[in-house]
């Protein structure tokens, strides 16, 4: 531990009891929580952002949207806006957030509807026409005031929650045994060559309880780099000087990637989420005038990409990404699909 960290830790302690008491209160309904006969299902963390929640949405929606009107619901992080909204054509990430936008953009089958109080939000959606069959609740471990009906905890491969501690200290929004309300627990960006082995004692260390199930994933991307109808092949992209841009908690795996293919590449970060000023803008355009040839590219991330850059310049590209299941993926889909189909009028 770091001489900062043990400065902030007994503040994590105070935070950690702090959130423990809520959380008891919430178990022993001394707080409300509300539940929805319609089948609710968590996506979260109990460590600050860079999960991959957002694949692993996709995921689910993959997985559900030929057979059931699937509905996102999300608090829209650093939008501009507090009320509920569903999204349409003229959302913007201002409006709706960065992620709502990518998935309302990828998915035009579902619906996508943001809004801070979960439970006011479930109830938006339950009047819609038609109204959605199942709810994904993005990143919403934390908000207790809704009963979910399953419950889905991602912990990164670099970063398992049981290695980590609570803010500020640490990481985690709140103490490790919060992982106790999850069914299944996803380690996600795992190499992918990990080992069953390795999978046995990764396990191990998480200590999953009787009725829970451990499964792995990794980023698996794209085969091209993406700008509106425009791609290039990954294997032509050793050809161009690449100027990375990312505004994600977790770069990291993005950028070994593009190391692995032997891309020339330099990289400029910025925050988790960040809204590209003007001056950001002139900063990035600077760095890439600078880079002295023609075969060149901006990359960035979808996320950024949809917040930022839409139909901004035809020299900025996009890598798309999915979640990959390891092994036993058609456990983990068993597993969703039979709670979707015990709690859905399709049952």
């Amino acid at each position: 531990m770091s001489k900062l960290r043990k400065i902030l830790y007994p503040l994590s302690l105070l935070y950690g009891e702090i959130v423990g008491m809520r959380n008891k209160a919430f178990d022993k309904g001394v707080l409300n929580t509300t539940s929805f006969s319609i089948p609710t299902i968590v996506v979260g963390n109990l460590n600050v952002g860079g999960t991959g929640k957002s694949p692993q949405i996709e995921y689910l929606i993959r997985l559900l949207k030929d057979d059931y009107k699937v509905a996102v619901l999300s608090r829209g992080y650093k939008r501009k806006t507090k009320e509920f909204r569903i999204a349409d054509e003229n959302s913007t990430a201002n409006q709706i957030g960065d992620e709502p936008l990518q998935f309302y953009k990828k998915f035009n089958d579902i619906i996508v509807a943001v809004d801070t109080d979960r439970v006011n939000g479930i109830n938006q959606l339950n009047i819609q026409d038609p109204k959605p069959e199942v709810i994904l609740l993005d990143d919403a471990f934390q908000h207790r005031q809704v009963q979910p009906g399953f419950v889905i905890l991602l912990t990164s491969f670099g970063n398992l929650y049981v290695d980590d501690t609570v803010l500020p200290a640490g990481n985690l929004r709140e103490k490790k045994d919060g992982a106790k309300r999850a069914q299944i627990i996803i380690v996600t960006k795992c190499p992918a060559k990990l080992t069953e082995e390795e999978q046995f004692e990764i396990s191990k260390k998480l200590e999953p309880a009787l009725d829970q199930t451990v499964f792995f994933t990794k980023i698996k991307y794209h085969d091209a780099v993406v700008n509106g109808n425009d791609e290039i092949d990954i294997s032509d992209l050793k050809q161009y000087s690449v100027l990375v841009v990312t505004g994600i908690a977790n770069p990291k795996p993005l950028l070994e990637f593009i190391k692995s293919k032997e891309v020339a590449s330099k990289h400029l970060k910025f925050p988790d989420h960040h809204d590209f000023s003007a001056t950001d803008i002139k900063k990035i355009y600077k760095e890439f005038e600078a880079i002295k040839t023609e075969k060149k590219i901006i990359l960035t991330t979808e996320k950024d990409y949809v917040r930022n850059f839409t139909g901004e310049d035809r020299a900025v590209y996009y890598l798309p990404i999915q979640t990959e299941f390891l092994d036993n993926e058609k456990d983990f889909n068993k597993i969703i699909l039979n709670y979707v189909q015990k709690n859905t009028g399709n049952s």
